[in-house]
């Protein structure tokens, strides 16, 4: 099983160029961030963590600056979002900058997306909470549209525009591998209408078998092979050992290990427990 990790990203952890030459030179395949905005100050919306929203969250630096920094001094790691919030961002714009950051990596980005918790943060973007799915389908669907035509048309609900021009296109074809977040029956749907690989939060994970197995169904509906999806477990909880190679027997072909918030020193200690697995 091929090994990732996942940082916080933080304004005060460590530097994501830092990292990335600590992960590559240890031979690990993947760094992976994640995306929040901003944090409303006032919010009702709960976290799903049950517990007060942790710091990092807090200080979470842009995803797409930081992994264009960790792929300038890496040859093969490969850089992605755990998870990008892509109902956030304007679809032209998402698309060049995935398209850059795929052209400077030489092909390594993975996007990782998800439909996000946060109300509030959400909807002070511009839309409601409750429409976010739909949005994030359509603004998927049209940066596919960019990636795959030299002149690119769309026309949704929430996205529309005609006849654009838009360089450069991405080095993988047909474009940079799309991961879905979710561990539920309508995340799995999405992951095979849509996505070229799931990575959901392993404390969703009761029966990851079943879940997949039923993910290949779903896939099958949508005559596409199953053995094309790409499948990673985030793991946020259980990291040890034993727990991966049980993610590995139920069919995952990657774990990201979420690093824990520590200084350098530490951090890499973290790391380096993981090097004999690898």
């Amino acid at each position: 099983m091929e090994i990732g990790f996942f940082s916080y990203n933080t304004d005060y952890g460590l530097r994501p160029d830092i990292l990335a030459k600590a992960l590559e030179e240890r031979e690990f395949g993947s760094l992976w961030v994640g995306e929040h905005t901003h944090i409303p100050a006032k919010r009702e919306t709960p976290f799903p963590g049950g517990i007060e929203l942790p710091r990092p969250y807090y200080h979470m630096m842009d995803p797409m600056v930081s992994l264009a920094i960790a792929a300038s001094v890496t040859r093969n790691l490969r850089v992605g979002t755990g998870i990008s919030l892509v109902v956030q961002h304007d679809p032209i714009v998402l698309a060049k900058s995935i398209s850059t950051l795929d052209h400077l990596s030489n092909g390594r980005f993975e996007l990782g997306i998800g439909g996000g918790w946060l109300k509030e943060e959400m909807e002070n973007h511009g839309f409601p909470f409750s429409k976010r799915w739909k949005l994030l389908r359509e603004r998927i669907e049209a940066v596919k549209e960019i990636w795959g035509n030299d002149q690119a048309t769309y026309s949704g609900e929430f996205v529309n525009f005609e006849n654009i021009i838009s360089n450069p296109k991405p080095i993988q074809k047909p474009h940079p591998p799309i991961l879905m977040g979710g561990a539920t029956k309508n995340s799995l749907k999405r992951v095979a209408r849509y996505c070229d690989g799931w990575m959901p939060i392993d404390a969703l994970l009761s029966k990851p078998a079943e879940m997949i197995a039923q993910l290949h169904s779903f896939l099958k509906d949508e005559d596409r092979d199953p053995s094309t999806l790409l499948l990673s477990v985030f793991c946020q909880r259980n990291r040890d050992l034993k727990s991966l190679e049980a993610y590995e027997d139920a069919g995952f072909t990657r774990a990201i290990i979420a690093l824990p918030n520590k200084n350098q020193d530490e951090t890499l200690r973290f790391i380096d427990s993981y090097i004999v697995r690898n």
